[in-house]
């Protein structure tokens, strides 16, 4: 897979030599191979892992998630995609200097676009990591670096230009790495459910199938429903233990590394929060009010968010016109509803065969773990190896996306907007990314992923969705909404934190805040836009006619040109789009 990237980001890069060839690909991209493009991008390792994940230890109220992540671009087609591309922006900041016509709200734009594209960039990180110690043993920074590295180096040599031909060659390798062993495992077990899966009692509650032995990764607290006995080498509510153990119902804190062993027929423990039966699991909304709260938050974060992530925004700016921006969201709907079919049945089959996954609550492991215990043998090897290579390519097309944007932004934002720039914008997102993929402690890629939606949909969505379809937003009160609803979903996460070490305080309010925040940034907006009417842009009028005019009228232009490389550069863009077969200009 890292040969195959490295190919075809050579391929892509061969002519990409000034700064539209980095950050938009020229606006000369096919909405086919856009849409393509998009879902590898945004296939990242909370779909390919933690999805299935996520369904083995919530059960049926983790298929929010792929609704949710599918969802949003149904809401991008109808209200943003078109105008976006219409307005002739690069970035999002650029966008809203465009519309608002306020360099200070830009600034306050690049500093959200960074925090989201730092904290999506984490997780995909942390999962490569993962993935490598789950198959090879080697140490899990290795799997950070060397993901960084090939990213870093295919957007070195041609931006976007070279990693849309990878990205959209990716979601193909990753649709084909989780559909191939979904279809053999799924065979495997109609054909045999009873052979190594576990055992469930009348009373529904999950057993272990043989004698298992599970080590903890990170310290984890876990629910006893059933009273067990087990022997144990580590920290147990907080003193040493190295013998036998009796748990009765109710809650124990298990430290880091420590080793649980368990007798055949043992009840499974889960970890806090989980269903403990599978009575449980196949119920949605067993949480009472809290669950049914954290359920429309995560609904308002996936289905607003999804319009505000600046990687995936960036993207639409690739096409040629805003027709094609449009068709591009809707082909990417049905590639994304087929995708999620499968870690959906992979994570159903998980619960029958990885109960100690529950235990330690490392279930992003699930789809890497289940190919070679269903069967361990050749067979089982090679379907692991498929479905390794396809969570590389997760890692990979997302981080490669991610660090487009954020060095996009920065180069363009921050530094004077040249390729030499954007270069070295590349390097520095990649050194944080790495940095704090190996300081901040791990947790459930879908989880962390789910917080990234939460505060684009806080901040970019309403400014997107007023500044497109209500000529009465200024830029005061878009300033006032992104700093008080993004400010409320990091304070929230602040406390969500705090909370998770000192005794897990915190109610769902904090740890899925969108149904909160999302609604008070929209008022905060409007109200304060009302309240200083008189700092409405002058030129509003014609500004949303360039944004909602048919393409044909060609109101469509490319803005801002100016900020950028030579004035060769500058003359070839306001002369429209160059196409793909004419002579490429020498580096600068």
């Amino acid at each position: 897979m890292a040969v195959l990237t490295f190919l075809l980001g050579y391929v892509g890069s061969r002519r990409a030599n000034t700064t539209p060839d980095f950050l938009v690909a020229r606006r000369a991209v096919p909405a086919t191979r856009n849409a393509a493009a998009i879902s590898g991008e945004y296939l990242s390792a909370a779909s390919f892992l933690g999805v299935a994940g996520l369904v083995l230890k919530d059960g049926i109220d983790a298929l929010w998630y792929p609704i949710g992540f599918t969802a949003g671009y149904l809401a991008m087609m109808l209200f943003v995609a078109a105008p976006l591309r219409r307005s002739g922006a690069y970035t999002l900041p650029d966008f809203a200097e465009a519309r608002l016509g306020s360099t200070r709200l830009r600034k306050f734009c690049t500093f959200f676009v960074i925090c989201i594209g730092v904290l999506y960039l984490v997780p995909q990180l942390q999962s490569a990591g993962l993935t490598l110690n789950t198959i090879t043993g080697l140490p899990a920074w290795l799997g950070v670096v060397v993901v960084i590295a090939i990213v870093v180096v295919n957007v070195l040599g041609g931006g976007m230009r070279a990693i849309t031909l990878v990205q959209a060659f990716q979601y193909w390798g990753k649709l084909f790495a989780i559909a191939a062993p979904t279809f053999v495992l799924f065979v495997l077990f109609l054909g045999g459910p009873g052979n190594g899966a576990q055992p469930v009692d009348s009373s529904g509650v999950l057993r272990f199938p043989e004698n298992a032995k599970v080590t903890t990764v990170d310290d984890v607290r876990v629910r006893v429903e059933v009273a067990m006995e087990l022997s144990a080498t580590g920290m147990l509510n907080g003193s040493y233990t190295d013998g036998p153990v009796y748990w009765t119902p109710g809650l124990y804190e298990v430290g880091e590394q420590t080793e649980l062993r368990f007798t055949e027929g043992s009840p499974v423990p889960v970890v806090e929060g989980s269903p403990t039966s599978n009575h449980d699991w196949l119920r949605p909304q067993t949480e009472g009010l809290s669950g049914l709260f954290e359920t429309y938050s995560l609904i308002f974060a996936t289905f607003l968010g999804t319009m505000g992530l600046p990687h995936i925004l960036v993207r639409f700016y690739t096409n040629p016109d805003g027709r094609a921006a449009r068709r591009t969201a809707l082909h990417v709907l049905y590639l994304l509803g087929l995708f999620y079919l499968f870690p959906t049945v992979l994570g159903v089959i998980s619960r029958q065969y990885l109960p100690q996954l529950l235990v330690t609550g490392k279930t992003d492991a699930a789809v890497l773990l289940l190919p070679s215990t269903m069967q361990p043998n050749l067979l089982g090897q090679v379907l692991g190896a498929i479905v390794a290579a396809g969570a590389f390519a997760a890692f990979l097309s997302t981080s490669s996306g991610l660090v487009v944007s954020v060095a996009g932004v920065v180069s363009t934002d921050i530094l004077p907007g040249k390729v030499r720039d954007f270069r070295w914008a590349t390097v520095v997102t990649g050194v944080v990314g790495v940095l704090l993929a190996l300081v901040l402690p791990g947790a459930d890629a879908s989880l962390t992923v789910a917080m990234s939606f939460a505060l684009a949909a806080s901040t970019f969505c309403p400014l997107l969705l007023l500044g497109i379809w209500w000529r009465g937003l200024t830029w005061v009160g878009a300033m006032s909404g992104l700093v008080v609803g993004g400010g409320l979903v990091i304070g929230s996460q602040v406390v969500t934190v705090a909370s998770s070490y000192t005794g897990h305080w915190a109610s769902p309010v904090f740890s899925q805040p969108a149904l909160v925040t999302v609604p008070v940034a929209f008022l905060t907006m409007i109200m304060i836009s009302k309240l200083t009417a008189r700092r409405r842009p002058e030129d509003v009028s014609r500004i949303l006619l360039r944004l909602h005019a048919p393409d044909p009228l060609g109101f469509m232009r490319d803005r801002d040109v100016q900020r950028f490389d030579t004035e060769d550069e500058k003359s070839r863009q306001e002369d429209g789009v160059r196409r793909d077969d004419s002579p490429s200009p020498p580096l600068h």
